[in-house]
């Protein structure tokens, strides 16, 4: 780019000269933007800064805690509260929603995150991330409950990631496409480094945890099994595997490249309808997806058409390039209920 402009130049452009986002939200998501560069700064350190290894407790979905993620939490909770921009939070982190206090004035957007996606690759020094989703806090609404963030998918204002690697990458739409933002480190602004990012939409590619294979359903298997074969199998192509582990990593490299990202239902428990987390990670991230050209459904609908029962439902989770989508979806609608 001939000009470097910053986020908050960007910003301040969606606002002021296309008027696609109010101030408030400019001003919220410059301040997740700060938090999401102190977090960045936490993770660089490593083991200098003595941030690695578990906290020995358990979030409320019963993992593991990181030292890292109770920091990352911590991090968003504390820039976040202050600024008169947010109603109430919501942490993948924490048991319940976080109201902002009375001593701070209330705004009328709800911020929900998952502050820190991939722990498991923390301590190994792979690439982790930040998922955010910005939503409107219903006008009917005069407290605050967890209700008031069952909202389906498609009604985000805003939603991202950070993702911690070789760069500090910053990734977010307003409802426009798809945007990048590079930390600078010696400036320590993010600076747009690509607008109007497209998904192609075909692949080569597929990203799902291999070791899973003997628990998946029928349609999965399908899709996988034509992928394995190859040129000589009905799709006449050969494909790649990559897999991080880590919903960012595995989501950044479909936004650049192209790709499918599965984490679907499977048989080890069979009453979950997935892994990841609707409202932390499969909505903002679907979101993104289909503003640069791809899909995402849970193997049967749309994700972001789904209404949410509970704060930390859970859900099977197909995004990507569109044309594999749609395939893999297609697998799911033909298959009968006892194909599984």
């Amino acid at each position: 780019m001939s000009k470097k402009v910053s986020l908050t130049r960007y910003l301040v452009e969606q606002q002021r000269v296309d008027g696609l986002i109010p101030s408030q939200l400019r001003l919220l998501l410059e301040v997740v933007a700060r938090a999401c560069k102190s977090i960045s700064q936490a993770v660089n350190k490593g083991a200098l800064g003595g941030v690695l290894g578990s906290a020995e407790s358990e979030n409320v979905q019963g993992e593991m805690q990181k030292k890292l993620d109770i920091i990352a939490n911590e991090v968003l909770i504390e820039a976040n509260e202050w600024g008169g921009h947010l109603a109430a939070m919501a942490s993948e982190e924490m048991d319940s929603i976080y109201v902002v206090p009375n001593r701070y004035p209330q705004g009328e957007y709800l911020l929900l995150f998952d502050p820190l996606d991939g722990s498991s690759n923390i301590d190994v020094n792979v690439s982790i991330g930040t998922i955010f989703s910005v939503l409107k806090k219903p006008s009917e609404s005069h407290g605050i409950t967890e209700t008031d963030f069952l909202q389906a998918g498609a009604k985000q204002v805003a939603a991202g990631y950070c993702v911690y690697g070789p760069q500090t990458t910053l990734v977010l739409t307003v409802g426009d496409g798809v945007a990048m933002f590079t930390l600078d480190r010696e400036q320590g602004t993010f600076v747009l480094t690509q607008e109007n990012v497209k998904i192609p939409a075909d692949t080569k590619e597929f990203a799902i945890n291999m070791s899973n294979m003997r628990h998946w359903d029928a349609p999965v298997k399908r899709y996988i099994d034509e992928c394995l074969q190859g040129k000589e199998g009905p799709r006449g192509k050969d494909f790649n595997m990559r897999w991080v582990a880590s919903m960012v990593a595995d989501v950044h490299r479909i936004l650049t490249r192209g790709g499918i990202f599965m984490y679907p239902w499977d048989k080890r428990e069979p009453n979950k309808p997935g892994k990841l987390r609707l409202m932390y990670e499969a909505n903002p991230m679907s979101w993104l997806v289909e503003q640069a050209g791809g899909a995402a459904t849970n193997g049967k609908e749309r994700i972001l058409d789904v209404q949410p029962a509970k704060l930390h439902e859970r859900i099977s989770v197909i995004l990507g390039s569109k044309n594999e989508v749609d395939r893999v979806t297609s697998y799911h609608r033909e298959a009968s209920p006892n194909d599984a």
